[in-house]
């Protein structure tokens, strides 16, 4: 006996319809993005404008790109949310990575231009002007920053959305940044000594490309179905329980994630003589059950097996070239 089955055959349910609330408070938190990183991008780019500061230069390239970031990502989000179709029987979840990676190189392409700048300008003759001013719209951008980060961060935790994490995260460093620079101008003040701002803006930038960095990573092994240990231990410790009170035993589990949701891939043995009826009605159960123990979005694939000979017919398949 070795049947393949899904938990619901329709190929336009093989995404899990999302939470109505859930969808409402990612798309809530994305549009609020937006709208703060153009109020964001419209106050650095005045503070830069009156005080021609190479570190405000830097947090003013940063909300640049995230406006751009956002955009793509609110664009992401809704297409992530679409149901499967005849051509995509997965569904679109997977463009959450797509976008992770998008804006996590976006974000180095504005590092390497902030270092640009401040070397250019360190070379050129560092003039700064009201600096008090610049200073207090940065200070008040980054404290607005690091609240709607924050926010970000957790309504992407709590609906599970990769999308609205990764930008959370980026809003945070920015926020980060802006600390940044408000201390080195503060440094420039106390100490007339202008080589801090193009330093401080130096530092931003590398802080930067780190945070682009590890975005571009987490989109790669996102993208490459990279089996996360802490979630294959989970997914096995409930599978444990689970098999043992249903009196049967599981072998070749799989996982991955699209970014919202986990896709398992189980084969599950029976005795020989337990009927293909009653298998699919305990692999059913075990469908249900482990999404609900695992208390995260999933999709759950069973392999029903014969538990008496699947090894030697796995054997033969192997032998014959043939897929297990």
């Amino acid at each position: 006996m070795a049947v393949n089955k899904v938990t619901k055959l329709e190929i336009d349910s093989h995404t899990a319809p999302r939470d109505a609330q859930e969808l409402h408070d990612t798309q809530l938190a994305m549009r609020l993005s937006l709208i703060v990183g153009f109020a964001m991008l419209i106050g650095k780019t005045a503070a830069y404008a009156m005080t021609h500061s190479s570190a405000i230069f830097s947090d003013a390239a940063e909300s640049v790109i995230h406006v751009i970031a956002v955009g793509f990502a609110s664009f992401s989000l809704r297409l992530s949310t679409r149901p499967a179709s005849s051509h995509f029987h997965y569904g679109y979840e997977r463009i959450t990575f797509f976008s992770a990676g998008f804006e996590g190189a976006l974000i180095i392409v504005a590092a390497i231009a902030i270092l640009t700048e401040s070397i250019r300008d360190w070379m050129a003759g560092i003039h700064l002007q009201r600096l008090g001013s610049g200073v207090a719209l940065i200070l008040i951008a980054g404290v607005l920053n690091a609240g709607l980060g924050y926010y970000l961060i957790r309504t992407g935790r709590r609906t599970n959305s990769l999308i609205l994490e990764a930008n959370g995260k980026h809003v945070l460093t920015d926020s980060w940044t802006s600390f940044g620079v408000v201390g080195g101008l503060a440094l420039v003040l106390m100490t007339h000594w202008k080589p801090f701002d193009p330093l401080v803006a130096m530092i931003v930038a590398a802080n930067i490309l780190w945070s682009g960095g590890h975005l571009v990573w987490r989109s790669a092994v996102g993208l490459l179905d990279y089996s996360d240990p802490d979630a294959g231990h989970k997914i096995r410790e409930r599978l444990d329980l689970i098999c043992a009170e249903l009196k049967i035993q599981y072998h070749g589990v799989r996982f991955r994630t699209t970014g919202y949701r986990q896709i398992i891939e189980v084969h599950l043995l029976f005795p020989c003589l337990t009927s293909v009826s009653e298998a699919h009605a305990i692999a059913t159960i075990l469908e249900e059950r482990l999404p609900a123990e695992l208390g995260i979005p999933a999709e759950v694939i069973t392999h029903l097996e014969s538990l008496e000979d699947h090894a030697e017919v796995h054997h033969q398949e192997h032998y014959t070239g043939k897929p297990e």
